[in-house]
């Protein structure tokens, strides 16, 4: 294979993070109830499988005084499902919202669980055109891991938020922005006006590496962004249910610095793609699960990005 062939076989392919592959059993889950009225349920650090039904995301709702949110859907029909039934058991209020916070498979596909409650699904302005060029991609790996029955399909948002919203649930409001292209291009957070607790979903990875398919130096931005709206905890994306914020977000920038510093040097050095993959960011192999699935990936994003500064 030529080196042109090569390179365009690692750039100019679908990006696969957050894809389903082969793993381990799923852990028996629970929710943690992180805050007054605020349920999360701790996704594993694990790539999906058809035993834990892509159900790898931290997912959860919050219970208002009018209705419930949905923080996160979950990663497929079967997993949305199953937060269906948590709810359940815990208050007998409207579903009323849904947040779709990005479009990778694991935070999404499991909104078609919620579609008989009516809700309200909430995205970024960017997530529909998303969805459009992936959605149906997604659904169909999900369709061979997990089978038709528990995949689910590609719901899209019915309210879209280009820079930010509100959302009134009776005692407590939920404040939304859209940010700018960082872990993808459709990024979407939400601080709890009631418990002060920020949801910056996939914008904060906790202990599992981060997966980069958006832009490095956007996400960057959008760190300080986060540090700016004035939380001192947050529930991530990815890792313990309930997290101290400003110590999470520096672990994250840390690697993410890594990976643009060392990403540049090799750019500069005319070091190979193949090569960079297996070489940049390898400091922070031992403090992060998933390393070897997902730095390499991460490498030939920052690569792209980067190569024509």
């Amino acid at each position: 294979m030529s080196a042109a062939t090569r390179r365009q076989a690692l750039f100019g392919g679908l990006c696969l993070c957050c894809l389903p592959t082969l793993g381990r059993a799923a852990e028996s889950f629970s929710m943690d109830e992180v805050a007054p009225g605020i349920f999360v349920r701790r996704g594993p650090d694990a790539e999906a499988s058809p035993e834990n039904n892509d159900a790898i995301a931290n997912i959860g709702f919050i219970v208002g005084r009018d209705g419930v949110l949905v923080t996160e859907s979950g990663g497929s029909l079967a997993d949305g499902q199953w937060l269906r039934a948590e709810i359940g058991k815990r208050t007998d209020k409207p579903i009323k919202y849904v947040m779709l916070t990005h479009v990778h498979p694991d935070h999404v596909f499991g909104a078609a669980a919620f579609k008989a409650d009516n809700p309200t699904f909430v995205g970024h302005a960017m997530l529909r055109g998303a969805l459009d060029a992936r959605g149906e991609f997604y659904r169909k790996r999900l369709v061979d891991i997990l089978g038709e029955e528990r995949a689910g399909t590609v719901v899209y948002p019915t309210m879209e938020v280009k820079d930010g919203a509100e959302i009134d649930l009776g005692d407590r409001t939920l404040r939304l922005t859209a940010h700018g292209t960082a872990h993808t291009n459709c990024d979407l957070s939400m601080l709890d006006s009631g418990s002060g607790l920020l949801f910056p979903a996939d914008l904060l990875f906790v202990g599992r590496i981060p997966s980069l398919d958006g832009s490095l130096i956007g996400w960057l931005k959008e760190i300080e962004r986060l540090k700016d709206m004035g939380a001192t905890d947050a529930v991530p994306g990815h890792g313990p249910t309930r997290v101290k914020l400003a110590p999470s977000l520096g672990d994250l920038a840390r690697y993410l610095t890594t990976l643009r510093d060392e990403t540049r040097k090799a750019v500069a050095a005319d070091t190979p793609i193949e090569r960079a993959v297996t070489t940049v960011a390898q400091g922070e192999k031992d403090k992060w699960a998933l390393f070897d699935t997902y730095n390499g990936r991460n490498v030939t994003q920052a690569y792209q990005e980067l190569e024509w500064e």
